[in-house]
């Protein structure tokens, strides 16, 4: 038994939402992820052959799995980056869903859960996103949990044909944050 917690414990408990869990992601998740990571309506938005693991070395991956599969189903993922630098101290998220599980709630339940966690127990009082400029969809659903445009990152991610695309930034402060 450890008498102190292991980084990744503080950074990666069980979240539970309205109707989501998030789990510390396992390699057994690595089939799923990626299966969704291949459905045209995911893929436009998410670059496979960048995520080729579980855990990335600077953020911290949930599994996003369904509470009425009693956690048995992975239906996305979703992470955070923290810049803990007392003087500028924020967390950046990012998540995708399944194509299948569009349009169930999943998604901003995922995103308010974890943001939650991130605001209440992390201590943060700024987040950002930085979804594709023409990510309407993700757009409207971050500004839904009171996520701003701050503006327009130019040629910032390369698509899979070569290509540049623009992002949009998007920040809230704690105070913001719409919880329900």
């Amino acid at each position: 038994m450890r008498s102190t917690p292991h980084p990744d414990d503080v950074r990666r408990p069980t979240l539970a939402g309205d109707i989501v869990m998030l789990r510390a992601t396992a390699d057994d998740d690595v089939a799923a992820l990626v299966a969704i990571l291949d459905t045209p309506a995911v893929a436009e938005w998410w670059r496979r052959s960048e995520w080729a693991r579980v855990d990335e070395r600077d953020a911290a991956t949930f599994a996003i799995v369904t509470k009425a599969s009693a956690g048995r189903t992975v239906v996305g993922c979703i992470q955070y980056v923290e810049q803990e630098d007392p003087d500028y101290r924020s967390a950046a998220v990012d998540i995708f869903v399944s194509a299948a599980e569009h349009g169930r709630g999943i998604g901003p339940d995922a995103m308010r859960t974890l943001i939650a966690w991130l605001i209440d127990v992390r201590g943060h009082h700024r987040l950002t996103v930085d979804p594709a400029a023409a990510n309407a969809h993700a757009i409207h659903v971050y500004e839904k949990l009171g996520f701003r445009a701050v503006g327009v990152l130019r040629r910032y991610e390369r698509v899979e044909d070569g290509e540049w695309r623009d992002a949009l930034l998007m920040e809230l402060l704690a105070e913001e944050f719409t919880r329900g």
